[in-house]
């Protein structure tokens, strides 16, 4: 694949773009879905984001840090902008933006209520499409949130399917497709279907805008939009800006005006008495079609908004559509017409020829089908990501002076983060900031296809304008203080490995560089939490919210200290994912082989407290049981297991790997250490496999488990009663459903049983739950995990899949079964329906409808169905990598 003439024409792109020979990521989907109620747009005195800039706000009061859209794209700072508005003629907003429900509106913390799907994407962007399901009646915004604010807890959220609103298919197919013909020459092709049994028209104003640089108090020149030239056939609007320069949409065939106002806040509608600096302002668009006020937008055809308006009638079943070109040329002779219909056709060919050349082993259409959508997903996720802290403590000269609670609020330890990139999102409505452990998992897929991105992703997150100067990576928007499992080492890793598996590169600079940083971010976790010194780890709730008895990222209800088995466990995974890359590094450069032996001196510390002392003697391995729990440390010295059956007690399996003989040949000084300290310190080594009095061949694991404690954990987590769902690893037991852990304190009792849907608690917002669904990082990390272990014991560890089903499995054929229960979650079952669609009848047989994949955050531990964010392809688009390991390895 590295012979230039063998590549295909998206990897000739991604080097160009590498050898800074043509920008193709200039211009991308970097638009987010969802800017309002978001930390960075909050200048409320108690950091209430979601109440400082409401839904309603979004259409008349600017941002201040960044810009969304339906289907769209910017370039790579978000200085110039291009999306999709809708008008059906009943709606009260034009649609400019996806509507869904703050955290208090939900009944399930937020959520986005609209139909939309990422069907495409190339990781240049060369080629992107883009469906959204819109109404012809008026949107029932009201009539979702009132129904959302009457259910509770226990019940399931109101969904946009069941108003009725798609009834009678009385709805629009609107697909929006980019294709690149040059790096700087995009193409857009908007097509309408109208799906009803009767006509029906729509208004559609794509919109090209700046972000607003103007408002805020500094010097900047400020840019403009202006008509450039018209004619029969188009029209061509011409955009200037002070750092990007000039840009040119053409838009053909417009009959209608076309409209222009700025891009500022409607100061009279935000708030009474105020006046606007200018008469034209954000919502003027809204204003001139829905509520007819011609005198809304400016009629010297200037400004910082732009849009061309169009208005299709559309018979039962029929197809328009519009057609424009965003590029850095005003002399064009043709911009439409045959050529622009062929570059579409072709791109889209090449994107073919890409991903076949990425996942060539054979797979059924349906897989294929799920395997590109969940990298269009992937890439759709990516964002323009803007947030400077000291900058938003401080606010800005024009604007209103922040209260001063916020010198002591949420982030204001982190003033010197400042962000200003494209980065891979969770899901750019509901989670529209980067978290920092998704992030790394987004990665490993991401890396398949473009690692270039991959590994800019990781380094950012550790460059001195992330990282704390303590060391620490920032967790996400809501509180960068957060602690979440520190996976990045195991991503730095396998992002390596891949690129050099896929792409015979070996970027060992890479490797280098984050590897110094993580060193000082191991530095921070031991200082942070290991509160006694003992090598047993505490971290609070650590990424799965819920998961405790009670809040472990909060003040103890009966005081004391919490023994942590699952931050113990990462710890002991961090250590050997510092080791394995320490280890590779040594290869070129003797120096690390020191830093390796500490990394797996460190390693069988901790391993020994786990499994022999504990905190003050209470190990987190419990023998009667034969699993890990966490440990709470009563003030009055008692210890207290908490008996909780959950993915806290498995995760001491993801803490495993292997040195080869070769290795250690390679590096005689790491391997005198390690002798030297197996011969002076055997207590520790107790718990490992091969260390010492081996064959030259032998293979030597590193793992927290032994073997007989593999065999116990593995039991429970492949019994079918238990941890073993059709769909993969649950987060908790089922054994729960009838035998819930109750805890008590004076003063109020805690509960934790298996709830395989949405979280009956509103612990960390109730929109996520960790007590029994399926989470598709995990179990990725489980299957690795199992991988390993049986590449130690070649084949030869077999233990019984289900358990009790009298069926013997090597790890390696359970990881497969693992990874063939995770995508049939995505697959046609012998009824016809699709388990992520749970019983939404439209999904499940509706021509047009069950073939447009949702990635959900969290799948029903019971049923498979998606649950959570809708669009959290981030972590859940995993089930690409796992098709490409089944499809090889079958």
């Amino acid at each position: 694949m590295s012979e230039s003439q063998k590549l295909t024409q998206e990897e000739i792109r991604l080097q160009q773009d590498r050898e800074r020979k043509a920008y193709w990521r200039r211009w991308g989907c970097y638009l987010s879905d969802r800017q309002w109620g978001t930390v960075r747009e909050d200048y409320s005195a108690d950091g209430s984001a979601w109440d400082d800039f409401t839904f309603e706000q979004s259409h008349y009061r600017a941002y201040r840090w960044g810009e969304d859209g339906i289907a769209g794209i910017s370039d790579n700072h978000q200085r110039l902008c291009f999306a999709l508005a809708l008008w059906n003629g009943n709606d009260p907003f034009l649609k400019e933006r996806f509507y869904g429900l703050s955290n208090a509106q939900g009944n399930h913390g937020e959520d986005v209520k609209e139909y939309y799907f990422h069907l495409d994407n190339t990781p240049t962007h060369s080629y992107l499409k883009f469906l959204y399901k819109y109404p012809h009646q008026a949107f029932p915004y009201w009539q979702l949130e009132q129904e959302n604010k009457k259910r509770g807890l226990k019940e399931q959220e109101f969904e946009l399917l069941e108003t009725g609103i798609f009834d009678q298919d009385r709805y629009f197919d609107v697909t929006v497709e980019y294709a690149k013909k040059s790096d700087e020459d995009i193409l857009i092709d908007i097509q309408v279907t109208n799906r009803a049994q009767e006509s029906a028209s729509i208004h559609l104003l794509p919109t090209l805008w700046f972000r607003n640089i103007w408002s805020w108090g500094y010097e900047v020149d400020k840019p403009k939009l202006k008509i450039y030239e018209q004619s029969a056939d188009y029209s061509v609007i011409e955009a200037q800006h002070p750092d990007l320069g000039q840009r040119w949409l053409y838009c053909a065939n417009v009959g209608s005006p076309l409209l222009f106002t700025e891009n500022d806040t409607n100061h009279q509608r935000l708030s009474s008495g105020q006046t606007n600096d200018f008469p034209y302002v954000k919502d003027a668009f809204h204003q001139y079609v829905v509520a007819g006020k011609q005198d809304a937008v400016n009629p010297n055809q200037i400004g910082t908004k732009f849009a061309a308006y169009y208005t299709l009638e559309l018979e039962a079943g029929e197809t328009k559509s519009i057609q424009l070109r965003l590029c850095d040329r005003p002399d064009l002779e043709t911009p439409f017409g045959q050529t622009f219909n062929d570059t579409f056709q072709l791109r889209q060919q090449e994107a073919d020829e890409f991903y076949q050349r990425v996942s060539p082993d054979e797979k059924s259409p349906e897989l294929q089908q799920i395997e590109r959508q969940a990298f269009a997903g992937m890439l759709w996720n990516k964002q323009y990501y803007h947030y400077v802290v000291d900058t938003w403590l401080e606010g800005d000269p024009a604007q209103p002076k922040p209260p001063e609670s916020r010198q002591d609020g949420k982030n204001s330890n982190w003033i010197h983060l400042h962000t200003d990139d494209v980065i891979s999102m969770p899901d750019k409505w509901e989670y529209p900031y980067f978290a920092s452990w998704d992030l790394a998992f987004h990665m490993i897929p991401l890396a398949a296809i473009d690692p270039d991105f991959a590994k800019k992703q990781l380094e950012r997150l550790t460059r001195e304008w992330y990282m704390h100067p303590n060391g620490q990576i920032p967790a996400y928007e809501w509180n960068f203080d957060g602690v979440n499992p520190p996976v990045h080492a195991w991503a730095v890793w396998r992002v390596y490995t891949i690129e050099q598996e896929m792409y015979g590169r070996s970027d060992k600079k890479f490797l280098e560089r984050v590897f110094q940083k993580l060193l000082l971010n191991f530095t921070w976790w031991v200082n942070q939490h290991d509160e006694q010194n003992n090598n047993i780890f505490q971290g609070g709730f650590l990424g799965l919210d819920n998961i405790g008895v009670f809040n472990r990222g909060g003040d103890l209800p009966t005081g004391g200290q919490l023994s942590q088995s699952d931050g113990t466990s990462w710890m002991a995974m961090y250590c050997l994912d510092l080791l394995t890359i320490a280890l590779e590094l040594a290869q070129d450069n003797d120096i690390y082989e020191d830093i390796a032996s500490k990394f797996f001196e460190h390693f069988l510390y901790i391993v020994d407290a786990m499994n022999h002392m504990g905190s003050e003697g209470a190990a987190l391995w419990n023998e009667e049981d034969g699993f890990y729990y966490d440990v709470l440390h009563l003030p009055n010295g008692d210890n207290l297991d908490l008996k909780v059956r959950s993915l806290v007690g498995l995760i001491p399996l993801l803490a495993v790997t292997t040195i080869e003989q070769k290795t250690l040949d390679k590096l005689p000084g790491f391997n005198g250490r390690i002798q030297w300290f197996i011969k002076e310190r055997p207590q520790l080594s107790r718990n490992l496999a091969c260390m010492e009095g081996c064959d030259h061949t032998s293979r030597r694991l590193l793992a927290v488990v032994n073997q007989d404690r593999l065999r116990l954990l593995l039991a429970k987590m492949l019994d079918e009663t238990e941890f073993l769902s059709n769909y993969g690893i649950r987060s908790v037991s089922k054994y729960h459903q009838n035998h819930p852990y109750t805890f008590e304190t004076d003063d109020q009792s805690y509960e934790v049983a298996y709830e395989p849907a949405e979280s009956q608690t509103k612990m960390f917002g109730g929109n996520s739950n960790w007590r029994g669904p399926i989470w598709v990082p995990i179990n990725y990390l489980l299957i690795e995990s199992l991988q390993r272990f049986d590449y130690y014991y070649d084949g030869n560890f077999r233990v019984e899949c289900p358990t009790g089903s009298g069926k013997m499995m090597t790890l390696w054929e359970v990881a497969a079964e693992l990874e063939r229960r995770l995508i049939n979650i995505f697959m046609t079952q012998d009824n016809g329906k699709k388990p992520v669609f749970g019983n939404m009848t439209k999904f499940n047989h509706d021509d047009n409808w069950k073939d447009l994949l949702l990635f959900n955050e969290y799948f029903d531990g019971d049923n498979g169905a998606g649950l959570g964010a809708s669009h959290q392809t981030g972590w859940t688009g995993l089930v690409a990598k796992l098709i490409m390991q089944q499809s090889k390895y079958k």
